[in-house]
């Protein structure tokens, strides 16, 4: 038996996967159905396979993918049937096939969905398919079902544009909000090996947030191109436009924990005030992924990041040595990165940074 602790997770991915299959599968009949029933093609198989590939394919990116999709497809036929009708079937040949079709798809700068499309397609061609047919008609599937597939997600099933971003957000706040979280305690312990693990992870985190951005993408193409999604749209302005303040955030953390190593190796004086700084940091961003999480202001993530910046100043008029001045900076910019991602235009992010930091020194 299979403990519920396991099975949740298990679960949790088939739920979010769910809209994916049920797009491919009506995308799949659909295109079949077309090209067979409507369009009399006998056995178009390209055009279910250019369907699933098309919704399988990276998320943000399907229309451009669309296009390398049909565009593989094209060199993989041609070459498959101009090989054969050559120098006829077999393996070498479906060696010969291949490479070609990859050395093709790779000189015009084709991504990774052209590389392997054409490379694919170039072995169905060879191993299923005779020569007595068009190639053209095949090329003519595959743009049926790429065609199926983009009216499947943008008109009959379209993703939720927020479920898309909510799920991408949520790793990639969490492991930043845990980072700071965890460097915070090995900064008041003055923990070196704590600190350079968190900032091994958050290095390893710009690969989620990199799926963060991808999402965003995604969900901008969905809501602009699915008139079922447009009521989504101001609901989503929020990670649109916070997204890349994040991310400017988490890089400038990075710089300030690179120098909290260089404090703890230089015997620096470490004020009890920025360990908590960095605590709130954390704090603020963990704030605004519940808050983006239910569409409400970020108003508390605001008012953390300043009580960050202005713990900053404090620590900053107990005395700190060379690194941690350049801790309080980092911190104050990252606070500003915070404000601007909660909304707040650049220049007030800015001036309440600095009204912060003023407002801790002066204390």
């Amino acid at each position: 038996m299979i403990g519920t602790d396991r099975l949740a997770p298990v679960l949790a991915r088939a739920r979010a996967g769910l809209m994916l299959a049920l797009q491919a599968g009506l995308a799949a009949g659909l295109a079949w159905w077309v090209a067979h029933d409507l369009i009399g093609r006998p056995m178009p198989f390209f055009a279910p396979i250019a369907a699933v590939i098309t919704l399988g394919s990276s998320v943000g990116q399907r229309l451009r993918r669309t296009s390398e999709l049909v565009i593989g497809v094209a060199a993989g036929i041609g070459l498959g049937d101009g090989i054969i009708l050559l120098i006829g079937a077999g393996p070498m040949q479906i060696g010969l096939i291949v490479l070609l079709a990859v050395l093709l798809a790779t000189a015009v700068g084709g991504g990774a969905a052209l590389i392997v499309q054409s490379a694919s397609s170039a072995v169905l061609v060879a191993t299923l398919t005779s020569t007595t047919g068009q190639p053209w008609t095949r090329f003519f599937d595959a743009l049926v079902g790429g065609g199926i597939a983009l009216v499947v997600m943008t008109v009959l099933l379209p993703l939720n544009p927020l479920n898309v971003v909510r799920r991408a957000a949520d790793p990639a706040l969490r492991a930043f909000a845990g980072g700071l979280h965890d460097a915070a305690d090995g900064l008041a312990a003055a923990d070196s090996a704590v600190l350079q693990g968190v900032l091994d992870r958050l290095r390893a985190a710009e690969a989620s947030f990199a799926a963060f951005g991808t999402a965003i993408e995604a969900a901008r193409e969905n809501v602009a191109f699915a008139p079922a999604r447009w009521r989504a749209r101001g609901a989503l302005a929020q990670y649109v436009e916070g997204a890349p303040q994040i991310t400017y955030s988490l890089r400038n953390v990075r710089v300030l924990l690179r120098r909290a190593l260089i404090a703890l190796q230089d015997d620096e004086p470490v004020p009890e005030l920025l360990p908590e700084s960095i605590r709130h940091l954390g704090d603020a961003v963990e704030l605004l992924r519940h808050e983006w999480d239910r569409g409400v202001e970020p108003v508390a993530a605001r008012e953390r990041a300043l009580r960050a910046a202005t713990e900053a100043g404090r620590a900053n008029h107990q005395g700190v040595g060379y690194s941690g001045g350049v801790m309080v900076a980092q911190t104050r910019t990252a606070v500003g990165d915070l404000l601007r991602a909660t909304g707040v235009e650049h220049s007030e992010a800015t001036r309440q940074v600095r009204a912060a930091i003023r407002h801790g020194r002066a204390g």
